[in-house]
């Protein structure tokens, strides 16, 4: 039985659909908050189990008859390394044969000015310190952020304008993650691997506004602002300034080319090509219907 951590997410979703496709649902085992956000999976035969990092009895009772367990990495900046402890330590006392880890892809840790970045690799390290065989997942940054940045359907006509200067980012699509991600935890035979999640080719922010201008038929342009000047056009259009400077901090490492590593894991474990640039914007921007849930909310910072 493999156990998914943050079933509810949409990483984690990804993961689960990929397991359903694969194997019984009496092999997947999730872990969530609320029971009700999962009574679809329950109704498919999946065994819901309802808990959270921070509670390790329910964190105990989750792991029980499990072998594998995907660790979903958990959206509490502030908790978050403790709470992927209190994860790791109940896999451990339960004998779980394999851990997988959600992670991120960066360059030098060290030199990165986002700061909520360096946790995962703490866990990393919890991880290799446990001696529990595991899978690390180095994820590059979601393609699907970009709606998000550059203020989804606006940009069309507003164009980019971002303090990213010329860095690159070997973006993918985080369904695909999930999908590579779930058919590692079934196929391997044994841990104490890294994949790094990502494209094979990286990517500019000019390179975006040209895809965007080739999927919308318009031209969309690019600029590079200053940090300063993205903070404040921010919060002009509504935006908390501390969401804006924390996104500076994300921007530099792009500009920083932090996030440009390429790889073939991706391709690898997919069993194909992973979507391209412009496949996945077209796919994110252009939805097949009002009610698509990739219309993502956009931040209007253009």
């Amino acid at each position: 039985m493999i156990l998914v951590t943050g079933a509810t997410g949409q990483l984690g979703g990804a993961a689960i659909r990929q397991l359903l496709a694969r194997t019984e649902a009496s092999n997947v085992a999730v872990l969530v908050r609320d029971a009700e956000k999962a009574s679809d999976l329950a109704e498919q035969g999946v065994s819901v189990r309802v808990g959270e990092y921070g509670d390790t009895e329910s964190l105990a009772r989750a792991v029980d008859g499990v072998e594998r367990v995907l660790l979903v990495a958990s959206s509490e900046f502030a908790q978050r390394a403790q709470q992927h402890q209190n994860v790791l330590e109940a896999a451990k006392t339960a004998g779980v044969e394999l851990i997988g880890f959600t992670s991120r892809s960066l360059a030098d840790v060290a030199g990165s000015q986002n700061a909520m970045l360096r946790d995962y690799f703490e866990t990393e390290q919890q991880i290799r310190d446990s001696d529990v065989p595991a899978v690390i997942f180095r994820n590059a940054l979601y393609l699907d952020t970009l709606p998000f940045f550059l203020g989804g359907p606006a940009v069309f006509e507003a164009g980019i304008r971002l303090p990213t200067g010329e860095g690159r980012v070997a973006f993918a699509l985080r369904r695909e993650m999930g999908e590579a991600a779930a058919n590692a935890m079934l196929d391997l035979s044994d841990g104490d691997r890294t994949y790094v999640l990502a494209a094979p080719e990286a990517y500019s922010f000019q390179d975006v506004a040209q895809a965007l201008s080739e999927i919308s038929g318009s031209t969309v342009s690019y600029e590079s602002v200053s940090d300063d000047e993205f903070v404040a056009h921010a919060v002009t259009v509504g935006v908390p300034e501390q969401l804006a400077r924390h996104l500076v901090s994300s921007f530099a490492d792009v500009r920083d080319n932090q996030l440009e590593e390429t790889s073939a894991d991706l391709q690898t474990l997919l069993g194909r090509a992973p979507a391209s640039l412009k496949e996945g914007l077209t796919e994110l921007f252009i939805p097949t219907s009002a009610a698509d849930p990739r219309a993502a909310r956009p931040l209007r910072t253009s």
